[in-house]
């Protein structure tokens, strides 16, 4: 290439969303080290500051999610997404990418239809097993369509399809000594280990279903680490220090996520697609109970693609305060269930997923 390769990535909401966006951006300035990245995200949403922090430079828009009910706030939503289309083209026309990247989120409508009006070659990246209303409007705008699940031609044109899967942390990909991964954790490498995860905020259901059910874990022998989110750490903390078992460990935030997926022999967790992702590669034998207040319901869809390959274990949120912690239990001294599901999640994984997607990237330039 002779002029300097200029991409704007655009995207957010969720970390399911952002950190893809930050593991395409690494992939690229891997492959073409003198690019110049730009990121455009939603104001006051956490890619404001996660962008940033992984040492980027981002750009915010107005732009808001429609309120899914007939009220007046949905007026100032469409100024913004005015406003957000006004300033998405101001910023293309200055910045002159020569491919744009929609990674999803409230950012990525704006962006990529005035990239696409503007004959900017462009690429989505869809993560989950459902297409959202706004990258299925996409769609026919843009040039590939990164994905990763089969069976996505019946919402996107099947001619743009590129299956990639999605990009995870490679960290989670390192070799680990399991001696010092339990010491990390204060737990112990004689009983089985149960890595629940209640989000980075924290999912309700998920918290409130451990602790209705964490004395029954706990009298079975079952070590549990339990990263409880940001709303609900207090609540947890108070639970762990009334059973003062040696068995359990409760944070707010896991930094060491490498070291976890190493210990754990089951895993709960919601359906994020990136999750999913990282479950994959790990081949971990997991539980999911999907959110139910999420665009299109799409984390069932999500957690459907497994369990119809037995690659997972599905407990619905309305039923998981009595049923979620039985089955973990169950599923923890099932060897053989254990080992079918490892087995299955391990065939849906896809290695260098980032690169896959940067090498698509880097052909809509040439």
């Amino acid at each position: 290439m002779n002029k300097k390769l200029k991409i704007i990535i655009s995207g957010g909401g969720t970390g399911g969303h952002i950190f893809p966006a930050i593991s395409i951006a690494k992939a690229l300035q891997q492959k073409v080290p003198e690019c110049e990245l730009l990121f455009i995200g939603a104001k006051d949403r956490m890619e404001m500051q996660k962008i940033p922090q992984a040492g980027y430079e981002i750009i915010g828009l107005p732009v808001q999610g429609l309120v899914r009910k007939i009220t007046i706030k949905n007026i100032g939503v469409a100024i913004n997404l005015f406003k957000s289309l006004m300033q998405a083209e101001k910023i293309l026309k200055t910045f002159k990418p020569d491919v744009v990247i929609g990674v999803g989120g409230f950012a990525s409508g704006p962006v990529l239809y005035k990239a696409a009006r503007m004959k900017i070659p462009v690429l989505i990246q869809e993560q989950n097993s459902y297409a959202g209303i706004t990258n299925k409007l996409l769609a026919k705008k843009a040039h590939k369509i990164c994905v990763a699940y089969e069976g996505m031609d019946k919402y996107f044109p099947a001619e743009k399809l590129v299956l990639t899967g999605n990009p995870v942390r490679k960290d989670i990909m390192q070799k680990i000594d399991h001696i010092e991964a339990f010491k990390y954790f204060n737990l112990k490498p004689t009983y089985k280990t149960l890595l629940v995860l209640g989000g980075s905020l924290g999912a309700k259901t998920i918290n409130l279903s451990i602790a209705s059910g964490l004395d029954k874990l706990l009298e079975n022998g079952i070590q549990v680490i339990w990263q409880t989110g940001k709303y609900y750490i207090n609540e947890a903390t108070k639970i762990s220090e009334e059973n003062k078992s040696k068995l359990l460990c409760v944070k707010e935030f896991i930094n060491r996520m490498d070291y976890a997926f190493t210990i754990a022999d089951v895993v709960i967790s919601r359906g994020g697609a990136g999750t999913i992702s990282e479950l994959c590669l790990t081949g971990k034998p997991v539980i999911l109970v999907p959110s139910p207040n999420v665009a299109e319901d799409h984390q069932t869809k999500n957690a459907m693609a497994l369990v119809k390959k037995e690659a997972a274990i599905m407990v619905s949120d309305n039923e998981a305060i009595n049923a979620l912690c039985d089955n973990a239990i169950r599923l923890m001294n099932n060897e053989g269930r254990l080992y079918q599901l490892s087995a299955n999640i391990k065939k849906m994984a896809f290695l260098n997923s980032d690169e896959k997607i940067a090498d698509e990237i880097l052909k809509l330039v040439n």
